[in-house]
């Protein structure tokens, strides 16, 4: 995993002349201006903040609607729950491409394109169904006895849910984040579908859009790359212990 990675940023530091002569070694002639150049750039940060924003976005509306979710499917019992849990899980085997068509129809109707409300709503819906499985097997581990305890001291369900069940759920709730970010950060075609303004486009569009400008200029494409993926890996690097930690909570019994 390593090696890729670390072949991209000292391709990074080379001249494309250098890249091609000498592909595989360290650059004679460390070039920092290709990361520079970029850093300078305006474009560069208002793609970022654009992927920033809508990440953040995405993240909040997804797992306040799973939490609520999730917390209906673990404690309470009523008609029809299990086909109704079923149809979520159902979403998992839904892809994106089937629905891209009628989902650009529906959002020029609703006059979301151009709009970030057009990238986070449905990329929250498409995040549901892995979110609220993991949060709704969670949930169902917390012991039935503190809500009793909640409940005798006059807590309401919703009360439960906000003092108790969230405060415990921190591993999971970072591990859906963790997850959902990512996801977002990542996602191209969705952002491609809906943007056609520069002023929205987002940083995986913006690495599409600079190959195609400078296709010749491979060391600077590969400065632009690593700096794209910069951010990811830093979040994901500090957030590892607590995705790791929220998808093996509750996995033993002692």
């Amino acid at each position: 995993m390593v090696v890729p990675l670390l072949y991209a940023v000292l391709s990074g530091f080379k001249s494309t002349d250098e890249l091609s002569s000498n592909p595989f070694g360290l650059p004679e002639h460390w070039l920092a201006g290709n990361y520079t150049d970029i850093l300078g750039s305006g474009d560069f940060w208002r793609l970022l903040g654009n992927s920033t924003l809508i990440a953040v976005g995405t993240t909040v509306l997804v797992v306040a609607v799973s939490a609520l979710a999730a917390f209906s499917f673990a404690r309470f019992a009523f008609r029809g729950r299990e086909v109704l849990f079923t149809f979520f899980t159902m979403g998992l085997m839904f892809p994106f491409a089937v629905a891209a068509l009628p989902l650009f129809l529906l959002l020029r109707y609703l006059d979301l394109l151009d709009n970030p409300l057009g990238v986070i709503l449905p990329q929250a819906a498409f995040g549901l169904p892995m979110t609220i499985i993991i949060l709704r097997g969670f949930f169902r581990q917390i012991p039935g006895e503190l809500e009793e305890a909640a409940t005798l001291d006059g807590c309401t369900a919703f009360g439960f849910f906000w003092r108790v069940l969230l405060p415990m759920a921190r591993p999971a709730l970072g591990t859906v984040s963790v997850l959902a970010v990512v996801t977002s950060w990542n996602n191209f075609m969705l952002p491609l579908l809906v943007f056609t303004d520069a002023k929205w486009w987002t940083l995986p569009i913006g690495v599409q859009q600079f190959q195609g400008q400078y296709s010749a200029d491979y060391a600077r494409v590969f400065a632009y790359l690593v700096l794209a993926m910069v951010p990811a890996l830093a979040f994901y690097s500090v957030a590892e212990r607590q995705l790791v930690g929220g998808l093996t909570a509750g996995a033993t019994k002692g």
